[in-house]
């Protein structure tokens, strides 16, 4: 959505917002990007502010501030020099020889007025200087791939569903008060309750097997699903298909290459650490969500909840996975080969 010309969308709280944040140090183009409006309508109402005010940095009331501009903009250019430092941290680098610092809440007050807010940081694989540029080389090679292309890659990928209970964080509401509450505590059993291994692939013609997997899967094991799982899926989709693999050892073992090689299976290249260019582990979260209210007794009935569901798995979220290729391998190209968002 572009932004919107002029400032009649402005609430009383943004333009407030606005005016804290000039003061603060501020400029328009920033201001312009935390409002979704032009430079020129922040400029307008800022020129009107002080028309009627006399100056946005009008007569305050109360206690007067503890930090002056030269403050505030050290504050920000620390924590976006090591985004990692705590408001603690900022306060002791930045008033490091102040007689009389501001507070840590203070400081707090300061990063959240220029939109620096404490957030939980988002986990991806650590990928090498090596990595970064493997992964840009597939990319580019990738970027103009048509839907016919991409409809040639049986994509594949190991799962591990507990039987009871996520991986993920949840949430509960609840009163001031009231948490050891029976209704609002998250009940747990020691080590998941044990869980379920599958091996799952999909192409642009739907859904693949889903495989369960018994044990330990080693090499052994995993030939074995690529000769009575794989094979027959990839020969009936045609000439030209491809089979897509991660880098996990055991798909790279010796062992699995010659059999690759003898039975003449055409497998891509692909770079290590890149979940976020396979499209099959948002096909896994998607089964995970599905199955997420489901508990199993034992790992049998859990595969069955999980084969339903899979099973049921609609063409269109197979089609919004494949479209979506194009988007990776120039989000790729764009973040120099580092992890992205998919």
């Amino acid at each position: 959505m572009g932004r919107t010309f002029g400032n009649k969308n402005l609430t009383d709280n943004d333009k407030r917002a606005i005016v804290v944040g000039r003061q603060n140090g501020l400029t328009m183009m920033t201001l312009a990007g935390m409002f979704g409006v032009t430079e020129a309508g922040i400029s307008q109402f800022l020129k009107l502010q002080k028309a009627q005010d006399g100056s946005t940095n009008s007569q305050r009331t109360g206690r007067p501030r503890v930090t002056d501009r030269n403050d505030d903009r050290n504050i920000l250019k620390t924590s976006r020099t090591n985004p990692r430092l705590t408001a603690p941290a900022i306060r002791r680098e930045v008033f490091l020889n102040s007689p009389s610092p501001p507070s840590v809440s203070t400081v707090k007050r300061r990063l959240n007025a220029a939109g620096i807010m404490g957030r939980r940081p988002v986990k991806k694989p650590l990928i090498s200087e090596n990595n970064r540029a493997a992964r840009v080389k597939l990319e580019k090679e990738h970027l103009n791939w048509t839907r016919q292309d991409w409809n040639k890659i049986l994509w594949s990928d190991e799962s591990k569903f507990l039987l009871f209970g996520s991986d993920g964080i949840q949430w509960v509401r609840r009163p001031i008060g009231s948490r050891y509450h029976p209704k609002y505590q998250l009940p747990t059993v020691k080590h998941g309750g044990g869980s379920c291994m599958v091996w799952g692939a999909f192409s642009g013609s739907g859904i693949g097997p889903l495989h369960r997997v018994n044990g330990i899967m080693d090499k052994h094991v995993y030939k074995d699903i690529l000769q009575n799982q794989m094979l027959p899926h990839l020969r009936a989709m045609g000439r030209g298909s491809v089979y897509q693999q991660d880098n996990d050892p055991k798909h790279t073992s010796l062992f699995v290459k010659d059999w690759f090689k003898s039975r003449r299976v055409n497998v891509m290249g692909w770079p290590s650490r890149s979940p976020d260019l396979n499209p099959i582990e948002h096909l896994c979260e998607e089964l995970e969500r599905r199955c997420a209210n489901k508990r199993a007794k034992n790992c049998n009935e859990k595969f069955a909840q999980l084969l339903s569901e899979w099973n049921q798995i609609p063409m269109s979220t197979i089609d919004t996975l494949l479209n979506s290729m194009q988007r990776r391998c120039q989000a790729v190209i764009d973040a120099r080969g580092f992890a992205t968002k998919y």
